[in-house]
């Protein structure tokens, strides 16, 4: 700690042989600051504070029908990066800052001077944002602060029109690709359609639901042939047991043809009935599938289908009536009364007969085309499948897409609109009358501290570049030599006076130097003050 001390004593020692070079470089540097401080120009600020305004009564208003962008967001991304060169370089030209520029190189540095000298702070939680710029002239920073102010509403309402814009091109080119491949989808269906229109059925059921209905009315078809068969063998046995007995047994005969014909109960045919009939039917199957007996269809088929079966027993009534009231046919010997009702009854057998065979030989067709479309069902289907399935999927996106160009489009008027982000001017641009820069107060303290660490750096160095030493020790520990004896030089009191003349001038001329800064701190502030006031 001692050796410590006795260096930093050491090395005070020799700057106070340089003191005289300190202070004259502290005075050269003190006079050269407050030059400086004093020929600065004045810089004016002018400020202008705009509010943005994100809630809007419109969006929950318009919530589900339009896609409402995170404006807030917008805002706050658009002051980070409003201050760009084609900003700066539009806010040039609209402040008319160029008009004085003659060159390339002239244009740049006001593009620059322009960029280092305009701000813009926000906070984002109160979507409140200063917009503020420093310029020689007052006027000059007032106008370059209304045309920023004018850039920042128009930038935020043109990015949202032109994304809008944006979108809603996007959103018609792809309409167009769907409308196209809806119409491809819509080509093949049809053809596939037409290729295999025999094979498809309007109701709905597949091949095997198909062919069980076939085999089930081919059954019963042939059920109602082999009643018919053996009702019209009945009749002829019936008959010719008449014939051969002969015109005496025509009372009994005529009894017996009655009791045939009421224990027959012979089905006369009725074709389209039966075909209505079994369309009722179906659709009752189909009906009670996803409905109830007490559904209001569900009743109303029924009550149709017993409806259509009253008709049909009514009409085979007339039927056979008709039957019965055929002329008689060339018989047998005898022309009884039993022999003309059985032979009217036969006459109406064969009719039966004929219509049963026929009804089973189209349902035998149908169920032959239902066993043959069954081998070649699957893939059909499949195919049909794989149709339905794309025209479905493009015809939902066709419809997403022309809901959200519908949106886009209703989002694009919102934005234009005044309701949904309102800019209001707090603050108007105006310039301080008083400058803001240079704090010449603050420069000038400043300057005179700058030049008191110049003079001490200067005497600093001035002793290490030409050394003294005032120690013994001090010279043995740096020459690393044996010192033989040391030489003592009187002080007369001449040295004494002169040292103290000496001294009084280096204070004189120290206290001069920070005298006259602590002057012009003291005139400055005066004027300052006055200048608030």
């Amino acid at each position: 700690m001692d050796s410590l001390i006795a260096q930093v004593v050491a090395i005070v020692r020799r700057m106070w042989k340089y003191r005289w070079t300190g202070l004259l470089v502290a005075w050269v540097v003190g006079a050269v600051g407050a030059v400086v401080v004093f020929v600065l120009p004045d810089r004016y600020e002018a400020s202008a504070r705009i509010y943005v305004d994100t809630q809007s009564i419109l969006k929950p208003l318009m919530s589900g029908l339009t896609v409402q962008p995170n404006v807030e967001q917008q805002v706050v991304m658009l002051s980070r990066t409003l201050i760009s060169r084609p900003t700066v370089e539009k806010l040039v030209r609209m402040a008319d800052l160029d008009l004085k520029n003659q060159s390339k190189a002239q244009q740049e540095a006001t593009i620059d001077t322009v960029t280092k000298n305009l701000s813009i702070q926000s906070t984002a939680r109160d979507n409140l944002y200063t917009l503020s710029y420093r310029a020689s002239d007052p006027e000059t920073a007032k106008r370059v602060v209304q045309s920023f102010a004018s850039i920042f509403v128009e930038s935020s309402l043109g990015s949202s029109r032109k994304d809008t814009a944006t979108a809603a091109t996007f959103i018609n080119e792809q309409i167009k690709t769907y409308e196209g491949k809806l119409e491809e989808a819509e080509t093949r269906l049809k053809e596939f359609r037409l290729k295999n229109i025999q094979s498809m059925s309007s109701d709905g059921k597949d091949s095997a639901s198909r062919l069980a209905e076939s085999s089930a009315q081919l059954e019963r078809a042939r059920l109602e042939y082999r009643e018919a068969v053996n009702a019209r063998d009945s009749a002829k046995q019936q008959l010719d047991g008449e014939r051969n007995h002969g015109t005496g047994a025509s009372g009994a005969s005529n009894s017996t043809v009655q009791s045939l014909l009421q224990e027959s109960n012979l089905n006369v045919a009725t074709p389209e009935i039966d075909s209505r009939l079994d369309a009722q039917r179906r659709n009752l199957d189909s009906l009670l599938q996803r409905f109830t007996e007490q559904h209001p269809d569900v009743i109303g088929t029924r009550k149709m289908i017993k409806d259509l079966e009253e008709q049909k027993r009514k009409e085979q009534a007339e039927l056979r009536k008709a039957a019965l009231a055929v002329p008689t046919m060339a018989g047998g010997p005898s022309g009884s009364l039993a022999s003309q009702e059985l032979t009217r009854l036969l006459a109406t057998s064969e009719v039966q007969v004929a219509a049963m065979k026929a009804r089973v030989d189209e349902y035998q067709a149908r169920y032959s085309q239902a066993l043959a479309a069954i081998k070649t069902a699957p893939q059909m289907e499949a195919e049909a499948a794989q149709l339905n399935r794309d025209y479905a999927i493009n015809k939902k996106n066709y419809e997403d897409l022309v809901a959200r160009r519908e949106a886009a489009a209703i989002s694009g008027d919102l934005d234009v609109t005044s309701g949904v982000v309102d800019f209001r001017v707090i603050d108007p641009p105006r310039a301080l009358p008083q400058p803001v820069a240079p704090n010449r107060l603050l420069l000038l303290a400043g300057a005179m501290l700058g030049a008191l660490v110049a003079g001490v750096f200067a005497s600093f160095a001035a002793s290490q570049l030409r050394p003294v030493f005032h120690d013994m020790m001090e010279l043995r520990n740096k020459v690393e030599l044996p010192i033989l004896g040391v030489v003592t030089r009187l002080v007369t009191d001449s040295d004494r006076r002169l040292r103290r003349v000496d001294l009084i001038r280096f204070g004189a001329a120290s206290g001069a130097l920070v005298g006259l800064f602590v002057l012009g701190l003291t005139v400055m502030a005066i004027l300052l003050s006055r200048q608030v006031v």
